[in-house]
């Protein structure tokens, strides 16, 4: 890396300029594969074509989101037009190649629909500081990186993934990152993407240590169930689900192809929240990746920490619902009525709480607490390296509410970043954020968050609870465990 504001680092297809700031150098929009359009639009990623005179790399590339789900979002997301969307950015420390530092890859949320790695939340000074090189990455979504068709390679956004870490595998080290330190981390469908290439074989090697925050993945997700969402696409749009049915369509016409696919109804209802989601193909993926991660042993050999809020969805609205609602909601969520009976017991007489908010933890529980215990639970069984943790501080913006994203601030020691204040209020604790941060930077750099936070076993099962302080306590979340799991 040459000592300039503007350092010049060779990678495998070619020299690129970056951009100094302070005491870390940030490159921003690397190809790791060519424009996914024309013939390679819905094709398996192909390496970028090499280039000669020095590309410039301080401005973010182009994003897969075109437009965010919601017209108001916790985490700023900027949608940047473009072609080369398969890009990642690199934010590192002033350390020349050879340091052979550790390296966080970040695969960002959105519900495999939407989501940016040019968000400034997703900033990697804060880890550059303590000496950790940070790679973001761009991926296909929605129809193009995860729509099952009968012309194409499944799970293309997977492949994406794969073909970003293979990158770091070839050229981190001139970024000075060490390849065989490399943790792989995601918040929501970002954290469903860790436990999906946990459960990937194609991915093994490309990196050591596992992430996953507030993580979702499609369920069930079985090879039936995509093509039945790939079936309900062709009654619902009238278009054949085949590469060579939607190759010519704009970008507009495919998001509001997404849209007709989405939208509620009954028959939608029938699918999973994630329908356009990593799915098991059978091929790249085997088996279901709940399945193949709590009985099937995959991924056992690599240290994985991962948790939840304690809100995630209790802020989505659910305007006039009724206890006849909410029972029918915790019926389809999968509970009896022994387990309908110890949620209402933990739940509601404690606090009266609506039937409304009672629905919204419902969710919460089922797609966010519940599988991350059960996750642990697995993986304790099989004696696998393993840290649970609960998110529970509430900001003021949300008074009493620790919902989706509201921890992302606290792992990335970014609590000045823009929007933070918007999503948090203004009474963010720094120590909190000291305590998160620093245990994220030791998992990376040691794949152990600390002595002060133990493993995640049966007998034990200590959980860390980032609250007003942050501690450990022995099985905190016991009666949702049980709850769902019996």
């Amino acid at each position: 890396m040459t000592p300039s504001s503007h350092p010049v680092v060779r990678t495998s297809a070619g020299p690129v300029r970056g951009e100094r700031r302070g005491d870390s150098v940030r490159f921003l929009g690397l190809p790791y594969a060519q424009p996914p359009v024309g013939e390679l639009r819905f094709a398996a990623p192909v390496p970028p074509v090499p280039w000669t005179e020095v590309r410039e790399a301080t401005a973010y590339g182009p994003t897969a989101q075109r437009r965010p789900l919601f017209e108001v979002t916790t985490i700023p997301e900027p949608s940047i037009p473009g072609d080369g969307t398969l890009n990642l950015n690199v934010f590192t420390p002033d350390a020349a190649p050879g340091a052979a530092l550790p390296v966080l890859v970040w695969i960002h949320g959105g519900g495999f629909l939407a989501g940016s790695a040019a968000s400034p939340w997703y900033d990697g000074a804060a880890f550059n500081r303590d000496g950790i090189v940070v790679v973001t990455i761009g991926y296909r979504l929605g129809i193009e990186g995860f729509l099952h068709l009968s012309d194409a390679p499944d799970n293309r956004g997977v492949l994406d993934w794969i073909a970003a870490l293979e990158w770091v595998q070839e050229n981190i080290a001139a970024f000075g990152g060490d390849p065989r330190k490399v943790t792989v981390a995601g918040q929501s469908a970002g954290g469903g993407a860790v436990q999906t290439l946990l459960a990937t074989p194609g991915a093994r090697g490309l990196f050591r240590g596992a992430i996953s925050m507030s993580g979702a993945v499609m369920s069930p997700q079985e090879r039936e169930t995509a093509e039945a969402v790939s079936r309900l696409f062709t009654a619902r749009t009238g278009l054949a689900a085949t590469a060579a049915a939607l190759r010519g369509r704009t970008e507009d016409e495919l998001l509001a192809l997404r849209d007709q696919l989405t939208a509620p109804g009954p028959d939608r209802d029938a699918l999973p929240m994630l329908a356009l989601a990593p799915f098991a193909d059978g091929k790249l993926i085997p088996q279901a990746v709940p399945d193949a991660l709590a009985h099937g042993g995959a991924g056992t050999d690599i240290p994985l920490l991962a948790g939840s809020t304690t809100h995630e969805f209790n802020a989505i609205p659910h305007p006039g619902a009724t206890h006849t609602d909410l029972r029918a909601l915790l019926t389809g969520l999968g509970l009896g009525e022994e387990g309908i009976r110890r949620f209402l017991d933990l739940y509601e007489a404690p606090t009266e709480a609506d039937p409304a908010a009672l629905m919204g933890q419902a969710v919460t529980d089922a797609t966010f607490r519940a599988p991350a215990l059960r996750l642990a639970e697995g993986r304790a069984r099989a004696s696998a390296p393993t840290w649970l943790y609960e998110f529970g501080w509430t900001g003021t913006v949300l008074p009493g509410l620790a919902y989706h994203c509201t921890d992302l601030p606290f792992a990335f020691d970014l609590l000045d970043a823009p929007g933070v204040a918007a999503a948090l209020g203004d009474t963010a604790p720094q120590l909190l954020a000291d305590a998160m941060h620093g245990a994220w930077v030791s998992f990376v750099r040691d794949l152990d968050p600390g002595r002060h936070w133990p493993p995640y076993t049966t007998g034990g099962r200590a959980t860390m609870l980032f609250g007003a302080e942050a501690r450990v306590d022995e099985d905190p979340l016991r009666a949702v465990r049980e709850i769902w799991q019996g």
